[in-house]
């Protein structure tokens, strides 16, 4: 279980002074959860995914997990990027087992648990491929496949489909939800599509503009295992994404004034 208590955030840059990311922040994930978190550009959402990886240590409040306080990196979650962040000297067998090497796992294993997360995302056959030699939507298989390896209890995933065309991320998204019925790992995923927060979330947590606060969380209510054609069929993927507008739009409306 993640419990996040009264986090709050703020960032000191020379020449521009204080801003405040996160402000009161409270919040409880369960274990196997996919929680999807959306809100306005820079509204702390990625902030909030990396305290929870303790890659940002908050100003004050606690993030635990199963009881433990994050006070830095962890081994209990595993972050897939926006930017692939793959190693393009290495091959994607290679870029896959990183992780693992970094843990001490030994080489035979290591190779083998990559292959087995290689074939899982399907790319079976690109083991020795380079990253300049890939899609956009391969590379980021890589990096999933890479976050599934280490086999952490917690997947966070800050944008990952944000920088691929629309069928592209429509197939990935089909690709996760297809893995997490699977494993069901807990899941924090930063999103700024409303479509995607509906059609991937158990919950979706709507964030204010900055300073970031939680202004509601939603649940999902889609039957689950769930494909994009069945949600989008569904009457309350519509209600929801048209929910979803009419609170972000209220947010930036208000932000302009």
């Amino acid at each position: 279980m993640i419990t996040i208590e009264n986090v709050n955030h703020r960032y000191i840059s020379e020449g521009r002074g204080e801003t405040v990311a996160l402000k009161d922040v409270n919040l409880t994930i369960a274990d196997n959860e996919f929680v999807t978190v959306i809100g306005p550009s820079g509204c702390g959402k990625t902030t909030l995914m990396r305290a929870v990886g303790g890659l940002v240590l908050p100003t004050s409040g606690t993030v635990d997990i199963d009881g433990a306080r994050v006070t830095g990196p962890h081994q209990k979650s595993a972050i897939v990027f926006q930017n692939f962040a793959l190693l393009p000297w290495e091959t994607v067998e290679k870029n896959v087992a990183f992780g693992l090497e970094l843990a001490g796992v030994p080489k035979a294993e290591r190779m083998a648990k990559a292959r087995a997360y290689i074939e899982k995302v399907g790319l079976t056959g690109f083991e020795q491929k380079y990253p300049r030699e890939l899609s956009g939507g391969m590379q980021q298989r890589v990096g999933l496949a890479r976050a599934l390896a280490v086999e952490s209890p917690i997947l966070l995933m800050d944008e990952p489909f944000g920088a691929l065309d629309q069928q592209t991320r429509r197939y990935m998204q089909e690709e996760l939800l297809d893995i997490w019925q699977q494993d069901r790992r807990t899941v924090v995923f930063v999103t700024h599509d409303m479509e995607e927060a509906v059609l991937l979330g158990d919950r979706i947590v709507l964030m204010s503009a900055r300073p970031g606060k939680i202004e509601e969380v939603i649940d999902v209510d889609l039957p689950r295992p769930r494909s994009a054609a069945r949600a989008e069929a569904s009457p309350e993927l519509t209600r929801l994404k048209e929910y979803l507008w009419e609170r972000l739009r209220d947010m930036h409306e208000k932000a302009a004034v």
